[in-house]
């Protein structure tokens, strides 16, 4: 019991931390950057902003791996014979995936967006009339793929409520009577 609610617990923040982490660095960060009085500082102030979240969630997935790892295998009995269990697994580990890829692919645009703050933009991810195509094209990509990230990791927290729910006594019976 302890090293499942270990495995929870971790699981469970390190998601609530790359959630909010994405959104408030969309909303916050992004939104007080573009605020700076000096262009060139908008873009310079987000990239170094995001530069510092980058090891933070790093971290978070490193702790949601193996938070998750811990509960399949605490769960793999329920998991393996209970209707549904192994679908929502499944799924949850490949948005996980692609939310990992995205969160990097971000912080790829994110440095190169860093790397051209010199030329001074609107906002961290939105271009000047000024901007050199390569730092637009970089800009616009990072507001997609900035708010892509709290609608992923809120995916994955609720394929995680959802697997809460199949874990309720009730739903584990009926599941597992479906199943055979």
């Amino acid at each position: 019991m302890a090293g499942n609610l270990l495995a929870r617990s971790v699981h469970d923040l390190s998601a609530a931390a790359w959630f909010g982490g994405s959104l408030m660095g969309a909303v916050g960060l992004n939104g007080a950057a573009a605020d700076a009085k000096d262009p060139k500082e908008r873009t310079r102030l987000a990239a170094l902003g995001w530069g510092k979240w980058a090891p933070v969630q790093a971290a978070a997935f490193g702790a949601h791996v193996i938070g998750g790892v811990g509960l399949i295998l605490g769960n793999k009995g329920r998991v393996a014979g209970q209707k549904g269990a192994l679908a929502n697994t499944t799924i949850k580990s490949a948005v996980t995936v692609a939310g990992m890829g995205l969160s990097l692919y971000a912080g790829i645009l994110g440095k190169k967006v860093g790397e051209l703050a010199d030329e001074g933009a609107k906002g961290a991810t939105e271009p000047s009339a000024a901007s050199s195509p390569e730092l637009a094209k970089a800009q616009k990509q990072l507001r997609i793929v900035q708010w892509a990230l709290p609608v992923v990791s809120g995916v994955v927290i609720v394929l995680g409520a959802q697997q809460g729910e199949q874990q309720r006594p009730t739903n584990v019976l009926s599941g597992l009577a479906k199943r055979r």
